[in-house]
C-alpha cells in the first residue's frame, strides 16, 4: 500500500509524513528558546546554555560551535555582535545540545515504565481529491510502548532512520491498511 503514496497528492490530497509530525511534537516537548537567535535575550539564553559548565562546552563543539571563547565573551558583555552565520551555528549546536540533553528524560517519559503512550493519527485531508479517488480512511489510535529508537533517530535529527523506524516499528502495528497512515493530517500523543 505505501508504494502508492510515491505521487502523494497527485489528486490534491494535504498531509505530511507522520514521522516529521512526531519530531515536531517532540520538538514541542524539547522546549526549545522561544525568543529568536536574533534578539540580545534570544543569544544570551543559547549562550548561557552552552557555556555554563565544561560538559555544555564541549557538547556545543562537538555539535559545531567552532567559535573561540573569547568571541562568546565579547559577544555575553555586548562588545561584539555575531554574524547571521555565525548566529545560524549558533542556533544549531544549540538545538543539537538540547536534543540529546532532554533525550533520555522524553523516553521514559513517553515509555511510561512499559505502559507507553497512546498515538492518535488523525487522516489525511481529502477535501480537494474527487470521489473516485478518494480512500476511506478514519481516525485510528495506538499505544506505543517502545520509544527509545524514535527518540534517539530525532535527537540525531537523523530523518531517514526515523521514517524507517516510524514506519516498521509503529505505524505497520495499524494492521493490514498501515499505508494508509504513511501519510496523516495530524498525529497527537501527550505524555
Amino acid at each position: 500500500m505505501p508504494e502508492k503514496n510515491i505521487e502523494f497528492g497527485k489528486y490534491g490530497a494535504l498531509g505530511s509524513k507522520g514521522h516529521e509530525l512526531v519530531a515536531r511534537k517532540l520538538d514541542e516537548f524539547a522546549g526549545f528558546v522561544a525568543t529568536p537567535v536574533g534578539q540580545r535575550r534570544g543569544l544570551m539564553a543559547r549562550l548561557n546554555y552552552l557555556t555554563r559548565t565544561d560538559h555544555a562546552r564541549a557538547a556545543a563543539r562537538e555539535a559545531g560551535l567552532t567559535v573561540t571563547d573569547r568571541t562568546i565573551k565579547a559577544w555575553k558583555d555586548g562588545s561584539r555582535t555575531p554574524s547571521a552565520r555565525s548566529l545560524e551555528h549558533l542556533e544549531a549546536a544549540y538545538r543539537a545540545v538540547r536534543r540529546q540533553n532532554v533525550a533520555r528524560h522524553l523516553t521514559g517519559r513517553l515509555n511510561r515504565a512499559g505502559r507507553g503512550t497512546r498515538v492518535e493519527f488523525h487522516p489525511l485531508i481529502q477535501s480537494q481529491v474527487t470521489r473516485p479517488h478518494q480512500r476511506v480512511v478514519e481516525y485510528r489510535h495506538l499505544n506505543v510502548r517502545k520509544w527509545d529508537r524514535i527518540v534517539s533517530t530525532w535527537a540525531a535529527e537523523d530523518q531517514a532512520a526515523m521514517e524507517d523506524v516510524w514506519i516498521d516499528e509503529v505505524v505497520q502495528d495499524l494492521g493490514s491498511q498501515w499505508g494508509a497512515y504513511e501519510y496523516v493530517s495530524n498525529i497527537g500523543f501527550s505524555a
